[in-house]
């Protein structure tokens, strides 16, 4: 190699491992930066939006305009979060938390997290049928622009009544603070 780089005779060899040398640096740097032709990534949505109507063990919900339904009698209004406070103690505690805060004892072995209802960014934001089509529906009830977010929220609805997983919610906003968001009322009224 050595002749090749100082021999006068060896001059166009020398000019071919030069080129040759280029060429493959030039080649590896291009195949570094070039553009691929593929598909746009799917952008995810944290807070996708609902169906209009889900189906919760055999019964059909519409969720557009849903407001909860225990919030009609304010006089039991006391049991229902007694009910909801039972039902997330013995079942939302491990992953969200004594706080509500998404720090339960299970919290740590997720990807994602578990949300944090303290959060504003959480149940704030959203009404409380939104709440109720993600607790019933869990993780794997997400819509295609809600993955890849591998949550990993059972089924409720495999679990828990309906009644159960209203009065939770009730407990939710109750304990943090947060008012669920309503839906806009129509000139006419309508929802």
């Amino acid at each position: 190699m050595q002749a090749v780089l100082v021999e006068p005779r060896l001059k166009v060899v020398r000019a071919v491992v030069v080129a040759g040398v280029t060429a493959l640096v030039g080649l590896v740097a291009y195949g570094q930066v070039k553009t691929t032709v593929a598909a746009p990534p799917n952008l995810r949505s944290i807070h996708p939006a609902p169906p209009a109507e889900i189906t919760f063990r055999g019964k059909t919900i519409t969720l557009t305009g849903l407001e909860n339904p225990l919030r009609r009698y304010p006089d039991s209004l006391p049991s229902y979060l007694a009910e909801g406070k039972r039902v997330y103690y013995q079942n939302c505690l491990p992953c969200h938390g004594d706080h509500l805060d998404g720090q339960g004892h299970f919290a740590p072995g997720f990807n994602p997290l578990p949300a944090n209802f303290q959060d504003n960014g959480t149940i704030a934001q959203l009404t409380e049928s939104f709440v109720f089509w993600r607790v019933a529906k869990g993780g794997p009830g997400l819509p295609r622009e809600g993955t890849p977010w591998n949550s990993a929220m059972p089924v409720w609805e495999d679990f828990l009544t309906e009644r159960e997983i209203w009065s939770v919610i009730l407990f939710l906003y109750e304990q943090t603070g947060w008012t669920p968001r309503t839906w806009e009322k129509s000139v006419s009224g309508e929802k």
